[in-house]
């Protein structure tokens, strides 16, 4: 978690929201409600941020917008370490032993990095014994707060190596296609 290797909390809350939103632009007052933060707090963190080349500002008018730098050089690392931490990503790694047996999840690199999709891609794949009802709660919560639908599969140790080794078009798209593995190893996943 970020909290883990950040002190300043004002600092986590910051970067969750440009984490979970990186295509987005916000204005200082829209980041102290979303984060609950004085104004102060705020403003300074993001001085801070500006300085390391994580956030870029923009003057438009007579206000100041931020947003994540994709000219950072750890800007692709972050949203992958975002994709653990903040959000649905967090959520099934907190609750992993109530979803079941887990031995794959991934989301695709286009929702980790906020990108919009096409109807048949597939935000997130768990392979395992899940326990559907659990992680359909969980992803109808993240997507009232996203104000977006997340595509899902879920599928068995069993029928991901069968699909596989016949080569489905449909997992050979997805294992063809960039990754932020939550849970498993990737290479093994291969």
């Amino acid at each position: 978690m970020f909290s883990d290797i950040i002190t300043s909390r004002s600092r986590v809350k910051l970067l969750g929201v440009f984490l979970t939103h990186p295509n987005e632009m916000f204005h200082v007052r829209e980041l102290v409600r979303r984060t609950g933060d004085e104004i102060n707090a705020v403003r300074r963190e993001l001085s801070y941020l500006e300085k390391k080349g994580i956030l870029v500002k923009e003057p438009r008018a007579n206000r100041v917008y931020y947003s994540l730098s994709k000219n950072y050089q750890f800007y692709y690392d972050l949203l992958r370490i975002g994709a653990k931490t903040v959000g649905l990503g967090s959520e099934i790694l907190k609750n992993r032993v109530k979803l079941g047996k887990i031995k794959f999840a991934m989301f695709s690199g286009r929702f980790a990095r906020g990108i919009k999709k096409g109807p048949d891609d597939v935000d997130l794949l768990i392979v395992g014994n899940v326990v559907l009802p659990e992680l359909a709660l969980l992803i109808r919560d993240e997507e009232k707060r996203l104000g977006t639908e997340i595509n899902y599969t879920v599928m068995s140790e069993e029928e991901f190596d069968f699909r596989k080794k016949k080569r489905d078009p449909f997992i050979l798209a997805i294992l063809g296609g960039s990754r932020v593995m939550l849970i498993g190893d990737e290479e093994a996943m291969l």
